[in-house]
């Protein structure tokens, strides 16, 4: 019986080198790829980012240990027209972008399965930690929160189409960070300690000197006001600035004041004091449900609003096709439109979409 064939997105990172190795002990006949996304020069590289030539050499070397073929594709114009484009417009809309999901919901998701497929590959794999189980009573794929909460990326992966779950293999799912260190350096990988990507990885240096060198032209200074008008101060351009932002703002009157909202259409940013950042109701919009059904009535989740937050709890209300109305149990701090709203049942990823406005 022919073995089913897999792709492997190799980074050269610690986590895409055990998959590989995981999926090659399990039988499976494994394809590695390399995405070729942006050329950054060497002096500018960030020293825990995935985008560059040492990367590519590390993934090669760990195909090379595990004897699988090893394929370098160059996504850089689809990368550079839906992820780095995407950035930096959201900075200059006065929104905060999520590149990590558009780059998995654009490139990942679109064009290297669409590569897979064309190397007449089964499955494709990747390192994140998730899991892809099936709910039995309603006969579906579901995304699930992997073993290693810890290392939990599912909230980067709610975009993913649920057509495209059958096609996608998450062999990291049951192991925990440490227990993928020690099966690379059983495997002898060159990745074994290679420390964690954190950063952006296309963007070499601070953010904002990167936003600058994008644009054909720079950003204008604007005014600083308070939620009743009172003129604050001078901004330096709606890009270089985030919502709950306090440093840097150099503002004077006692207590700190914090990024309400940016107004791009009136080059306008909105301060206020702490308590002005808490929100009670979030808009969101382009939903994508990945677990459950699109949903005709009112559901209560778990909500994740960026990354790092932990969760709270809400209500969702459905608005038309794929926009809906989160109506928090608890304020929240710092809301910030052009993050994900993430949407959770227990360890269950229900779906998400993009924050539009607070309220």
């Amino acid at each position: 019986m022919k073995k089913k064939r897999v792709a492997v997105a190799m980074s050269g990172g610690v986590d895409s080198s055990v998959a590989i190795a995981l999926l090659q002990k399990q039988g499976y006949d494994i394809i590695g790829i390399h995405m070729k996304l942006a050329d950054i020069p060497f002096e500018e590289r960030q020293n825990k980012s995935c985008c560059s030539l040492d990367d590519a050499l590390d993934a090669r070397a760990v195909c090379n240990r595990l004897k699988v073929p090893f394929y370098v594709i160059d996504f850089k114009e689809e990368f550079k027209e839906n992820v780095i484009d995407y950035f930096v417009q959201e900075y200059v809309d006065g929104r905060t972008p999520n590149p990590c999901i558009m780059c998995n919901m654009k490139i990942k998701n679109k064009f290297l399965l669409e590569k897979a497929d064309e190397l007449d590959c089964d499955y494709l794999a990747t390192g994140h930690y998730a899991r892809i189980t099936k709910d039995l009573l309603k006969k579906r794929l579901q995304i699930v929160k992997p073993i290693d909460l810890y290392k939990d990326q599912t909230y980067f992966l709610y975009g993913t189409p649920s057509s495209e779950l059958p096609k996608l293999l998450f062999p990291l799912a049951n192991y925990s960070k440490p227990k993928v260190r020690q099966i690379a350096a059983q495997f002898e990988l060159v990745s074994a300690e290679k420390p964690d990507s954190q950063e952006i990885c296309f963007v070499p240096q601070n953010y904002r000197d990167f936003i600058t060198s994008q644009l054909t032209s720079l950003p204008q200074p604007g005014k600083f006001v308070t939620t009743s008008g009172e003129i604050m101060g001078q901004h330096k351009g709606i890009p270089y600035y985030t919502v709950g932002q306090r440093r840097g703002l150099h503002i004077n009157g006692g207590e700190p004041y914090y990024i309400i909202r940016l107004d791009n259409k009136k080059n306008e940013i909105v301060v206020g004091k702490l308590e002005e950042t808490y929100t009670s109701e979030v808009f969101v919009s382009k939903v994508n449900w990945v677990s459950i059904e699109p949903i005709q009535e009112a559901i209560d989740v778990t909500v994740k609003l960026r990354y790092s937050h932990t969760g709270t709890r809400a209500t969702v209300i459905p608005q038309n096709d794929d926009t809906v109305r989160v109506v928090l149990k608890t304020p929240e701090r710092s809301a910030t439109p052009g993050q994900a709203a993430v949407f959770y049942h227990e360890n269950v990823l229900l779906g998400g979409g993009w924050i539009d406005f607070v309220k």
